[in-house]
């Protein structure tokens, strides 16, 4: 089992893999590819406009471990990169200078055919210096506000990269602002029926439990202390989000106030999609790429 980020650039390095970037001209999507090649965890094709992407590469001294596919607008570069992917020329899809909405609405097509039926959305995995293990977290950035059929996929989509890092049977803990069910507040009602799910094996293997509190999920004094007597109390590897904005205020505060190392990825689809933001350390930003080679079978 990876116990920290920083194992995730060696895992990679195994089995580097070919990423498609859709709208390139990003300095910063460049600045990454040119430390995930420099690591040896990928090869990049760069989709969109060949000087503006030639001239970003020369100012960052990147020479090589790159093709260049000149493309006349936003939304051939989408599609072709896109096409890369769903042929298998490319491994793994990578956001560039567009919106995700943008991406994911042409990921989408029946014609690229890289659909599961499930709800796409974002896991991101921390290494938190006053947690005992890594803690995977969804939702900070693509689903709103998630309905239950919304929140079990992003169950079986978290569960399937924490499987990726070697976690076989996930414990995951639904959160709402209370560790009790009111028929008032949806996000205990919503854990309550999730949890029976997974306790039925409709979400596969995985522990879900709930509703908790934060510090219930990832306390064990906190969960003693309210008389909570479950095996994923203080020890969630897997923590459910009820809504965005929990999600990406723990994902900030996590990142920005406590110096937490983390690694995002978009899940759902047949293959996994990269993103890096600008906000993003070139710490995070490589360990993310690396974390996408990973779970595109990089182990």
């Amino acid at each position: 089992m990876i116990t920290n980020l920083s194992t995730l650039v060696e895992l990679a390095k195994k089995n580097p893999k070919v990423v498609s970037v859709a709208a390139a001209e990003d300095e910063v999507v460049i600045s990454s590819a040119r430390e995930a090649y420099l690591e040896g965890i990928a090869t990049f094709r760069f989709y969109g406009s060949a000087d503006r992407i030639e001239k970003m590469c020369s100012a960052l001294n990147f020479k090589e471990g790159y093709t260049i596919i000149d493309c006349k607008n936003k939304a051939e570069s989408i599609k072709s990169a896109i096409l890369s992917v769903s042929s298998g020329e490319s491994q793994l899809l990578m956001k560039g200078y567009i919106k995700t909405g943008e991406l994911l609405s042409a990921f989408l097509k029946d014609e690229f055919n890289l659909k599961t039926g499930r709800t796409m959305n974002l896991v991101t995995v921390f290494e938190l210096e006053r947690y005992h293990k890594l803690l995977l977290v969804t939702d900070a950035g693509m689903v709103i506000s998630p309905d239950l059929q919304q929140k079990a996929d992003s169950i079986v989509n978290a569960a399937s990269v924490a499987r990726a890092l070697g976690i076989e049977v996930p414990k995951v803990a639904v959160l709402a602002a209370v560790e009790v069910v009111n028929p008032k507040m949806q996000a205990t009602l919503d854990a309550a029926v999730l949890s029976q799910m997974a306790a039925r094996g409709q979400l596969g293997m995985v522990e879900v439990d709930g509703p908790f509190a934060l510090d219930n999920a990832i306390s064990a004094e906190a969960a003693k202390h309210k008389g909570i007597v479950s095996p994923v109390a203080g020890d969630a590897d897997i923590v459910i989000m009820p809504d965005i904005e929990a999600g990406n205020i723990f994902y900030k505060a996590m990142a920005f106030l406590s110096g937490a190392e983390l690694a995002s990825t978009i899940v759902g689809g047949k293959v996994p999609i990269i993103l890096t933001s600008r906000a993003d350390s070139e710490r995070t930003k490589l360990q993310s790429i690396a974390l996408n080679v990973v779970l595109a079978g990089g182990v």
